[in-house]
């Protein structure tokens, strides 16, 4: 999910068309157009979560979507206005609270701050009592096998590595995610910065995956894999079981995180300064967390439930993934200005000939 140097030149001209409609109980403020504007994943955002609380609140939604933190950020840096919300990973979430993007949460609002799993709460070690950021979804990407195509495998990161499947396999376009694996495959740190593990690393990459693969591709790859193009995918699961037509879902199907772990990922909502919704932003942020509400979203997308125990209990669809699958995985962290030591790595990884 990278594409830095160039998101913030395309994403400057950016345009975020608004639309507005009646809300009586906001007539006394001329500057609320009766709207929620979110900035959100693609995948990520039921129908029909949005349409009940449009109903309930009486106002439209609008959605915007990014397939990156890299992007989202990229843009909102190059000065996109009018978001109210938008939902980074962990690691963007701490540069953005420490940049001062974000205004805090009313906790007086956030009445069913009550339902997040307490366990949920210990993995957001710099603001666990909620001041900044409301969790969405835990969730790690992981591999996603054609059973109809490949019969035999073993569920480890190194199935990139097997040359009779060269051609048909992908990984996702975003370093953290990628470089994270082959850490994870090393036994290491998803965060580690030392230099010499980062090249190794990287070196496991180019010239034991990358050659076998068609691309990086965090946008289309669930496409491909429904296609019949890709038979070996990283990614997120959403995205394939997205793409694939329900019916077939189970025979073609096998998504599994490697036994190795790797990177974890903690998305949260967040209110972005200046957000012209402020109140609206609360009530959404609150809405979310109903556990008849959050339900609904772990049933439209079949997502393990473990920030919001009581929406796991009500929920009627059984998860793509067990939140159990996750317990070796590690989250990724903001490595401040280490970052760019994956910047750099990435760089010999995503842009160079094999």
């Amino acid at each position: 999910m990278k594409k830095i140097a160039l998101a913030i030149m395309t994403l400057i001209t950016a345009a975020f068309i608004f639309t507005s409609c009646g809300d009586e109980d906001d007539k006394k403020n001329a500057k609320d157009d009766g709207t929620l504007y979110l900035y959100n994943w693609t995948y990520y955002t039921p129908d029909s979560v949005l349409k009940a609380f449009e109903k309930e609140f009486n106002c439209t939604v609008k959605v915007d979507t990014f397939d990156s933190n890299e992007v989202m950020y990229a843009k909102l840096k190059a000065g996109a206005k009018g978001y109210d919300i938008t939902f980074p990973s962990q690691d963007y979430t701490s540069i953005m609270i420490n940049q001062g993007m974000l205004q805090k949460i009313d906790q007086n609002k956030f009445t069913n701050k009550k339902n997040i799993n307490p366990d949920c709460k210990k993995l957001m070690t710099f603001d666990p009592e909620m001041e900044w950021q409301v969790p969405y979804y835990l969730g790690m990407a992981g591999i996603a096998v054609n059973k109809q195509k490949v019969s035999n495998y073993e569920k480890s990161w190194n199935i990139f590595a097997r040359t009779d499947l060269k051609g048909h396999m992908s990984m996702m376009d975003d370093m953290r995610e990628v470089i994270g694996d082959a850490l994870a495959y090393q036994g290491l740190s998803v965060n580690t910065v030392d230099d010499a593990k980062l090249q190794a690393a990287a070196d496991l990459i180019n010239n034991q995956w990358k050659p076998n693969l068609v691309k990086f591709d965090a946008e289309g790859f669930g496409k491909s894999f429904a296609a019949g193009d890709f038979w070996v995918c990283q990614g997120y699961a959403e995205v394939v079981f997205g793409e694939v037509p329900e019916e077939k879902q189970d025979e073609m199907i096998d998504f599994f995180i490697p036994k190795e772990g790797g990177p974890q990922y903690l998305d949260s909502m967040v209110i972005l300064k200046g957000a012209k919704h402020y109140e609206r932003a609360n009530d959404f942020i609150n809405f979310i967390h109903r556990p008849e509400i959050y339900a609904m979203f772990l049933d439209e997308f079949r997502f393990p439930g473990f920030v919001n125990s009581e929406a796991d209990k009500i929920r009627t669809t059984t998860p793509m993934y067990q939140a159990s699958e996750m317990s070796g995985g590690e989250l990724k962290l903001d490595v401040g200005e280490d970052l760019e030591k994956f910047n750099e790595k990435w760089e010999t990884i995503r842009f160079t000939a094999d």
